[in-house]
């Protein structure tokens, strides 16, 4: 699961914001600090799964229910999201010029113009302001399982979402060229403590898949399997990019590398009948 986002401008530098919304506070003046003001005043590698297991997780899947009416986003939530959005986009832009390892959280508290106190009731740990854009993705696919068309299968609806993903260059499935997300995997890659804090985010998308699939020991692995599959096919394909070779390029053997592996997702590593 990589980064999805839109460019935006903090500190001179250009890099990604989530949902294509501009950092910053609801004050009108782009401020981190005038966005918590307004937020705290309440501003309206697992094991291979067989595929008859696969098949009962999936057949145990609870069928989509019609989509209810999207339920409105409070002024006070949205203040709140934007508010995080602006504290990790300003350390991200640190991130960026300086490295990792480089830059303190007081510094990141100081550019935002907060304090630290403040800054940790928002992010738990350094690792989090970078890794924030990964937040709204811990349950994409387990989303997708739930949202998926009356009679498709959980696995057809992942398979179809991630070939969808390939063919919009969306950053989540590693195949995006874009100088910005770029640098960010750049900086995600070469920061092991980054990486390390990726596999926690990658784990709760597991238990929300598996909870989408009915739940229970074997839809954990299922869940588990498809996390990985996703996960190894995005890697490749970034893997590929930072060698030097553009996103188009890479987009026919992406699609096959995908819809090999969904094949093997649905009948196992070996054959029926083999032992």
């Amino acid at each position: 699961m990589l980064v999805t986002s839109t460019p935006a401008e903090v500190k001179g530098v250009r890099f990604m914001v989530m949902s294509g919304e501009k950092a910053g506070g609801g004050n009108g003046n782009g401020s981190v600090a005038g966005a918590v003001e307004e937020e705290r005043a309440g501003v309206s590698a697992p094991a291979q799964v067989p595929a008859s297991a696969l098949a009962r997780a999936s057949a145990q899947a609870p069928a989509p229910a019609p989509a209810p009416a999207q339920a409105r986003v409070s002024l006070r939530e949205r203040k709140k999201q934007l508010t995080y959005r602006a504290i990790s986009d300003a350390a991200v832009a640190m991130f960026l010029e300086r490295g990792f390892d480089k830059v303190s959280v007081a510094e990141v508290a100081a550019a935002a113009d907060i304090s630290k106190p403040t800054l940790f009731r928002y992010f738990p740990a350094k690792e989090d302001l970078a890794l924030h854009r990964f937040a709204d993705r811990d349950d994409e696919a387990a989303r997708v399982v739930g949202g998926r068309a009356p009679g498709a299968s959980p696995l057809e609806a992942l398979r179809r979402h991630f070939l969808a993903g390939l063919d919009r260059r969306d950053p989540a499935t590693g195949l995006c060229d874009a100088p910005q997300v770029l640098a960010f995997h750049r900086l995600l890659y070469g920061t092991p403590s980054l990486v390390a804090r990726l596999y926690a985010y990658q784990g709760r998308s597991e238990a929300a898949l598996a909870r989408a699939l009915g739940g229970g020991v074997t839809a954990r692995l299922v869940a588990g399997q498809v996390i990985a599959v996703l996960r190894i096919l995005a890697e490749e394909n970034w893997r590929r990019i930072d060698a030097g070779e553009s996103a188009d390029r890479v987009y026919a053997g992406a699609v096959q590398a995908a819809e090999e592996a969904f094949v093997q997702l649905r009948s196992g590593l070996e054959p029926e009948g083999r032992g």
